[in-house]
């Protein structure tokens, strides 16, 4: 299903999932590719990112931002070059990335959260991982929040995901010891040799928190929080006093429609929060340091380039194909950032 120059696909939210989406969850339509107005640019999709977020978004759940509307494309962020500009200081031909692309070919657009790229990037859709809100969010999540210093220990959940495979390297950089948790020997594998790692653990494994006990052996300084559920219940018992949890994610439990069984942990961890005076936090990478975009560009730009940071591409091929692998990242079946690849 090549993207036409006629035709606008769309991926709606066709009704509210309860759990895990499923196929009926999602509709597909075709309209005629919209005209730009005074004051918009139309956006052609090249390439959409996948990413856990947008599962929040298909619940109407209070929640940190507006959920989608039933009906409504699903939101997503895209790499995209503009067909035909109205609006001043971009022309046909710019390359862009947009957090307002959505699951769709074309795209009007205001300028609104809009960053113009180079055009002749060889990888454009690293606009939307390393160099984009998943890199974004690992790097300044971890340096402003986490503040890891040389000799640390850092322990990172979902490590070859886009966020942690981020987090893990700049940790390395900075000097840490890096812990890694993934999902299968493969993850994990290359964790340890393609991105540096010093560990990394499966959590699959029935004795996850002994493992990463004897990773640990000076306990956890820094932990970078993707997953929760008994991920977080093995990195507990183990944070040093003063250790600074940067809350990321929770994919573990974006599927749950009630609490998990066994006791209530709250207590415990009040408990731990206070006696070794953890400084956990909580953090959404726009609304928290989206005037700080540039700043980390020029930081992770030069890195990526010199190969001392890297991410992994799990590319989908097709607009079309978007809900299937969407439902699988929810599950863990990605292996590395998820990306659709819509067009040329």
């Amino acid at each position: 299903m090549p993207q036409s120059a006629t035709v606008n696909r769309q991926i709606l939210l066709a009704s509210r999932p309860v759990g895990a989406p499923v196929d009926t969850n999602f509709r597909m339509v075709e309209s005629e590719v919209p005209k730009p107005g005074p004051g918009q640019m139309l956006l052609r999709n090249l390439w959409m990112s996948l990413d856990p977020y947008m599962r929040g978004r298909m619940s109407d759940a209070k929640s940190y931002a507006d959920p989608v509307p039933v009906g409504g494309v699903m939101t997503a962020g895209t790499v995209a070059r503009v067909v035909e500009s109205n609006l001043d200081g971009y022309q046909s031909g710019d390359l862009v990335m947009a957090y307002t692309g959505g699951w769709q070919d074309y795209t009007l657009s205001d300028g609104s959260m809009i960053f113009k790229q180079d055009p002749g990037m060889p990888r454009p859709s690293q606009a939307v991982g390393v160099l984009g809100m998943p890199g974004f969010t690992g790097y300044m999540g971890l340096m402003d929040i986490g503040q890891p210093r040389a000799g640390e220990t850092v322990v990172v959940a979902a490590a070859t995901g886009p966020v942690g495979a981020v987090v893990g390297q700049v940790a390395k950089l900075q000097g840490c010891r890096v812990v890694g948790i993934a999902g299968g020997a493969e993850k994990c594998s290359y964790a340890q040799s393609e991105l540096g790692f010093d560990v990394c653990l499966d959590h699959k494994r029935d004795d996850l928190p002994a493992q990463l006990a004897r990773a640990c052996p000076d306990g956890i300084d820094v932990y970078f929080e993707n997953v929760g559920g008994k991920v977080f219940d093995a990195v507990m018992p183990l944070l040093n006093a003063h250790a600074r949890v940067p809350v990321c994610g929770l994919i573990s439990q974006y599927n749950a429609t009630s609490l998990p069984d066994g006791p209530d942990r709250l207590p415990l961890l009040m408990r731990l929060l206070l006696s070794q005076r953890v400084r956990m936090q909580g953090f959404i990478i726009f609304d928290n340091y989206g005037p700080r975009y540039p700043e980390f560009l020029e930081v992770m730009t030069p890195w990526v380039n010199e190969g001392k940071v890297t991410v992994k591409e799990d590319v989908v091929e097709g607009l079309e194909n978007a809900p299937q692998a969407f439902m699988g990242l929810l599950e863990g079946r990605n292996f590395g950032k998820l990306v659709v690849h819509i067009a040329d």
